[in-house]
């Protein structure tokens, strides 16, 4: 092969393998992102003290379950289904009972009874779900 035609066969190939490391790169990424994505949320430095879960029949018809925890530096959550999307409340200061925000949303008991609200309606709407007690 002369050297004209040998340079540029070794040039060719250096794109495809230049091409082919690239693309093997790219989907290196796509999967450890899709692998962080996919991973449950943990946070070893908050541990569980204790958990407890709860059903609530609320007016309508309606059933939540809520799964509260409590942790060993007095932090409390609850864990709840909204609108299809399981979140994370975080427990917060309340005049009167247990009141948890998440998102723009308010879970708010007192007592066997709970009131889940959206903080972005119309503060004359009705709540989400009303007059939720716990099933015995």
């Amino acid at each position: 092969m002369k050297d004209g035609k040998k340079g540029m066969f070794v040039e060719r190939i250096g794109r495809i393998i230049k091409s082919t490391v690239m693309t093997a790169g790219t989907l290196c990424l796509i999967a450890a992102n899709h692998s962080a994505t996919a991973m449950p949320l943990t946070v070893p430095q908050i541990q569980t003290a204790t958990t407890n879960t709860l059903r609530y029949q609320c007016r309508g018809g309606s059933t939540l379950t809520v799964q509260y925890m409590n942790t060993k530096n007095k932090q409390s959550f609850a864990l709840l289904t909204v609108d299809g999307r399981k979140m994370l409340f975080v427990n917060v200061l309340a005049a009167s009972g247990a009141k948890y925000v998440g998102d723009h949303y308010t879970w708010w008991t007192k007592g066997p009874e709970g009131t889940l609200t959206d903080d972005t309606a119309d503060p004359k709407s009705p709540p989400m779900l009303a007059e939720c007690k716990t099933q015995s």
